[in-house]
């Protein structure tokens, strides 16, 4: 019974769980159904708006395209227009320039006309003119005849007779002319003769230069460049320093250049080079004395250089500063002359042209020994040396006459009184004596050039030659082309222009060559 029981309580749960699975599966095909409807809607409604949105951007599109199409068309229009416009413009512009064309060949054509008038116009005036002078040698024929036969002389003899009155006339117009400038000579003051006599001498004016800058100092070998420029360039760093000049080591071999515009400081600098290397010890502290010792030996080698100039001048003593300015031109040279030599030698001449015209000789002398003065200050203070040799002495309070001179013996300022004149003169014939100063070949080239330049400028000049050291112009003249007259006015037209382009010590005598050959063969 019992079996019977549970038997019937498990078919009974098993019954059960059959109805459940049914139930659970049939609920299952219901939801999938319901499912499946909701996503064929969606797709459908997916599918729908987009539809939709591709018909509205087929719209958009076409609407974009219409107004492309539209702005284009504008373009095209507008394009077309502008072209007609300009083959309007440039149709009227070939029309006008045809017009103007057709002007000018009208023009042209009158133009044409009008000369062949004037061709024949100027025929038959040429033609008249031509007869007018047959007539008028016709009638200058008859005329001389009639004239030689009522004065009973011919022609050869009345030009011959006219020629020796002129000549008369002339030399009695020239000699009247020469007693009169000799009667105004005569009756002139005394300081007009001298001032004359100054001018002519002033003539001989020469142009002066600077010496060169460097100096060169020699080495007994190579290694001693190292001992000169020192560890890390301290030895020369310190030479320089304590001398103010440039040190120049290159590849010279047994030689350094010593470089700078002071004459003195590079004549102390040279020595004190000197003494190092002879000495052998080259260190800051050792440049630095040596180059001290030498500054204190120059100081008293040109104070007494100049002490020396102001007495062999002949001159009571001056200012400590004006001789010691003067000491320092012994450093000084101008084309391989020395400046305190110079000033000397133009002291002198002064004192001696000063005594032949009756001035204060001393005072000339003064001038003389002076003039040069600033070319010891003239790399320290801007100007012609001239000047500033005279501002220089005017402020030391030195002679008024004395500082005129200084200052217009290159005619930077006028002369005041003959002091300057005869400075002036003076050293040009210092600087243009033989042997005193030495020319550069290219400068004295450069000249010799100039010279004939000058020459051949001129019309029927055939050959120039520069000779004497360009001391005289030789000049070859076509004898075909110009007379002996032009001859002389061609030498005084080559020497006006020569005083005025060239700068020249003394003087340069221009000859000119006129040669006439006659030849003719006897058969």
């Amino acid at each position: 019974m019992f079996t019977e029981t549970v038997v019937a309580s498990v078919l009974t749960g098993v019954a059960c769980v059959a109805a459940c699975g049914a139930a659970a599966w049939a609920l299952w095909r219901l939801k999938e159904k319901v499912l499946g409807a909701e996503l064929a809607a969606r797709e459908r409604e997916s599918a729908e708006q987009l539809r939709r949105d591709s018909e509205s951007a087929r719209l958009r599109w076409e609407a974009g395209c219409r107004e492309e199409m539209d702005r284009d068309r504008a373009a095209a229009a507008t394009l077309a227009e502008e072209q007609r416009r300009r083959a309007a413009e440039a149709e009227l512009r070939l029309h006008e320039r045809e017009a103007i064309v057709g002007r000018q060949l009208d023009r042209f054509a009158q133009q044409e006309s009008e000369l062949r008038q004037r061709s024949e116009l100027l025929d038959s005036t040429r033609i008249a003119l031509e007869r007018d002078r047959e007539e008028l040698r016709r009638l200058t024929s008859e005329r001389k005849g009639q004239l030689e036969q009522v004065a009973q002389l011919n022609a050869l003899e009345a030009r011959t007779l006219l020629l020796k009155e002129v000549e008369q006339d002339a030399n009695r117009d020239a000699a009247d002319l020469t007693r009169h400038i000799l009667d105004k000579a005569r009756t002139g003051t005394e300081d007009q003769a001298r001032r004359i006599l100054a001018i002519a001498i002033q003539r001989y004016a020469g142009r002066h230069t600077f010496e060169t800058s460097t100096a060169t100092v020699a080495l007994n070998g190579d290694d001693m460049k190292g001992r000169i420029i020192g560890r890390d360039g301290r030895n020369i760093r310190a030479f320089e320093a304590a001398t103010g000049v440039t040190v120049l080591v290159d590849d010279t071999p047994n030689a350094v250049v010593l470089s700078a515009f002071d004459p003195v400081r590079r004549e102390a600098a040279r020595q004190a080079m000197e003494r190092l290397i002879l000495d052998g010890r080259i260190h800051p502290a050792r440049i630095e004395e040596v180059v001290a010792a030498v500054n204190l030996e120059m100081d008293a080698f040109i104070q007494r250089m100049g002490e020396d100039a102001v007495y062999k001048a002949g001159q009571s003593p001056m200012h400590a500063d004006v001789v010691h300015q003067l000491g320092r031109l012994h450093f000084r040279h101008s084309f391989s002359q020395n400046v305190l030599q110079h000033s000397l030698e133009v002291a002198h001449l002064c004192g001696l042209m000063a005594s032949e015209l009756g001035e204060d000789a001393v005072t000339a002398r003064r001038s003389g020994l002076l003039h040069d003065l600033g070319k010891a200050l003239s790399h320290e203070i801007e100007g012609p040396h001239a000047l500033v040799g005279a501002d220089f002495l005017k402020r030391l309070g030195e002679n008024p006459a004395v500082v005129n001179a200084v200052a217009s013996h290159h005619d930077e300022v006028p002369h005041e009184n003959i002091f300057g004149i005869l400075v002036s003169a003076a050293d040009a014939i210092s600087a243009s004596r033989p042997g005193s100063r030495s020319e550069s070949m290219t400068t004295y080239l450069k000249r010799l050039e100039n010279l004939e330049e000058i020459a051949l400028a001129y019309p029927g000049v055939e050959k120039a030659f520069a000779v004497q050291a360009g001391r005289e112009l030789r000049v070859v003249v076509r004898p075909e082309q110009m007379d002996d007259q032009g001859s002389l006015k061609l030498a005084r037209e080559i020497a006006r222009r020569v005083e005025e382009q060239l700068l020249y010590p003394g003087q340069i005598r221009i000859t000119v060559i006129r040669e006439t050959r006659c030849v003719e063969f006897a058969k």
